[in-house]
């Protein structure tokens, strides 16, 4: 008898994710109950803020206390640790780590298409794909709530998010790997998914948002963030403290170091890319940089934007951001990212997840004189990156852009985990969408406690905000 008569034949993934089912059951993910008195939303931010800016962290608390909406696109980390206490299924994807829906948009791929898709990866990590799920789809219920839905509408929304989701799972578990991964959502695919639900007003606002990603492109960042000196020289606009040009930073002896660190960066940066995107970046010189102010969760990393001309044509321009990349809010329950570098951490993150990703991508590390080591990510800035915008959508909008997203974290999720396991988990029926919309309205409640909480502690002082709305 030869080995491979002796050999098992191996378990259908689809069969291991039915039999999984009895182990930790679908309708098990329902509900949201953490009863610990130890557990405090503020003390977790506060953390954060140890390896922040100090002077934006007021910025950021005044952010996340808009609305419970704005505090829940903060509270990744707040989150990561709820979903540490719920059941999970071991079935292991790239997770998003803060799959929430204003994280999703369009931006042009590098064929110059527009293509819709998760835009934000500063947290990825390999995970439990249901907790990118439940982030999604708690999200629509807290975002349904700031707008005003019904709680009917609302749970509309949620099921909608997990049953595109599940649906998309078992298209892409009959695909070949190749099928999957060539997969991506442009015009043409949304048009042939969605464009049934959409009225003249939705496709009117589908052509705006085409238009306005066609008109943010390098060349505008460029614009918006120069002007000229005193010397006529271009350089970095200076608006504090969202955009404050380097050499308002530092000292002029501050200023030498800054630059001997820069000069280190890019050469880093320039390591990390594949031979064609080193030629492409060569053929440009950086002459300004800047310190910018980002989003709501990331306000206080360090972030800069370089303003770059073509070394043979000064019209020829873009402006690249470099965003400071810590450890990602899942490591703590999750385990140690497999890179060194976090900012490669979220580079490769994104190329799995994204169907295209931006051809400038790339990664560094920096290293003081004092000793401080800093990982960064590199990126082109706008790129026709652009959002929908959640505060006009009608409710039909809402219901489309529900199952846009669900679609899309299905497609990020199954380029790399085992798509026909969670097929085959998920089945054929609502029980698992069911569940996660009566988790969803749960946790949007723990959200405005939350919420509620760090209201308190700005009012006691315990956290700073910033007086100002920025």
């Amino acid at each position: 008898m030869t080995e491979s008569d002796t050999t098992a034949t191996p378990v259908p993934s689809q069969r291991v994710g039915k039999q999984l089912r009895k182990v930790v059951p679908r309708a098990l993910h329902g509900g949201w109950d953490r009863r610990d008195e130890h557990r405090d939303p503020v003390h977790i931010l506060q953390q954060q803020a140890t390896t922040r800016v100090p002077e934006l962290v007021p910025i950021r608390y005044a952010r996340m206390l808009v609305s419970p909406f704005t505090f829940y696109r903060g509270a990744a980390a707040i989150m990561a640790a709820d979903l540490a206490a719920t059941p999970t299924t071991g079935l292991t994807v790239q997770l998003c780590g803060d799959a929430h829906l204003a994280n999703f948009g369009g931006f042009s791929s590098p064929e110059r298409a527009l293509l819709f898709d998760l835009n934000d990866f500063d947290e990825t990590l390999p995970g439990p794909f249901e907790w990118d799920l439940k982030r999604l789809v708690a999200s629509f219920m807290v975002a349904g709530r700031y707008r005003g839905f019904s709680a009917t509408k609302r749970r509309t929304f949620a099921v909608a998010v997990a049953e595109s989701y599940r649906k998309a799972m078992r298209e892409f578990a009959e695909m070949s790997r190749l099928q999957v991964w060539y997969a991506r959502m442009d015009a043409v695919q949304l048009e042939r998914r969605f464009g049934e639900m959409a009225d003249a007003a939705a496709r009117a606002r589908l052509r705006k948002i085409v238009a306005k990603a066609q008109q943010r492109t390098g060349k505008a960042a460029f614009s918006r963030y120069t002007e000229a000196g005193p010397d006529g020289q271009l350089r970095p606009i200076n608006q504090p403290p969202l955009v404050v040009p380097v050499e308002e930073l530092y000292s002029p002896e501050e200023l030498e170091v800054v630059r001997d660190v820069l000069r280190q960066a890019m050469s880093s940066y320039h390591d990390s890319l594949a031979d064609d995107r080193r030629h492409l970046i060569d053929g440009y010189r950086a002459i300004g940089l800047a310190r910018k102010v980002v989003g709501v969760g990331s306000v206080g990393t360090r972030c800069w934007i370089v303003l770059m001309v073509a070394r043979d044509d000064p019209l020829d321009d873009l402006v690249m951001q470099v965003k400071e990349a810590n450890a990602s809010v899942l490591e703590p329950y999750l385990g140690a990212s497999a890179y060194s570098n976090h900012g490669r951490r979220v580079v490769e993150g994104q190329r799995l997840m994204q169907a295209a990703s931006d051809t400038l991508l790339g990664w560094q590390h920096i290293k003081r004189p004092d000793g401080e080591e800093r990982d960064f990510y590199v990126r082109q800035m706008w790129d026709g990156k652009v959002s929908t915008d959640l505060d006009s959508l009608a409710a039909r909008g809402f219901l489309t852009y529900a199952q846009m997203c669900g679609w899309t974290l299905a497609r990020a999720h199954a380029r790399s985990g085992d798509r026909k396991a969670i097929a085959g988990y998920l089945g054929g029926g609502v029980t698992f969408a069911d569940a996660l919309a009566t988790f969803a309205e749960q946790y949007a409640d723990q959200n405005e406690a939350d919420y509620a909480r760090l209201q308190q502690a700005a009012a006691d002082g315990e956290v700073p905000v910033a007086t100002e709305r920025y």
